[in-house]
């Protein structure tokens, strides 16, 4: 069978730079956002730029993005880009405002690609705090030894794996324990939490 060829946007639905003086807010927007996210958010932005639009409909009203446009606010941004979701019923703007939100927390973590991710982004010496992720978390996460998966297959070792967790006093003391220990054939790696 021949593969269907994916249209370059959705019918009717187009991507616009719409001026933030524009948009209004949803009255009924049941989602909250601390300063600690919105700082999060604007982080995003200022690595990754805007990858996710901010949707609205015909009104000007944000249906999903209301995070992205108080990130973009204290930016000092004028404008942002915005699909403009014509055709919703009031019930399915409604609905889409909650859906927005709550799908993606449905979602859970293979914690063990999870923390290889972080592993690997750690020796990329990429800021981890851009993920979103507390570094508490990150450290749980690659402290855990999420080390049984295969970095290059993804497939799963499942042989028992046992990790110590030696608290360095510096990064000098860190190097002398890791060289020690590499010295006597174990397998080691530094993290910084």
């Amino acid at each position: 069978m021949p593969k269907r060829k994916l249209p370059t946007r959705p019918s009717g639905r187009t991507m616009v730079m719409v001026p933030i003086t524009e948009l209004q807010p949803y009255k009924r927007n049941a989602r909250t956002h601390t300063d600690k996210q919105i700082e999060q958010v604007i982080a995003s932005i200022k690595e990754f730029g805007w990858t996710n639009p901010v949707l609205i409909d015909e009104k000007r009203c944000i249906i999903a993005g209301h995070a992205r446009v108080e990130a973009a606010k204290r930016m000092g941004t004028t404008e942002v880009p915005c699909i403009i979701l014509d055709g919703l019923t009031e019930a399915q703007k409604r609905a889409y405002v909650i859906a927005d939100n709550k799908l993606a927390l449905n979602a859970g973590w293979d914690e063990e690609l999870l923390a290889l991710e972080f592993i690997d982004l750690q020796s990329m010496d990429f800021n981890l705090n851009l993920t979103g992720f507390a570094s508490v978390e990150i450290s749980q996460l690659i402290g855990a030894g999420s080390t049984n998966v295969d970095p290059d297959t993804g497939e799963r070792d499942i042989s028992e794996k046992w990790l110590v967790v030696i608290e360095c006093l510096d990064e000098m003391h860190q190097t002398e324990v890791l060289n020690q220990l590499e010295g006597e054939g174990l397998k080691c790696r530094a993290l910084i939490s």
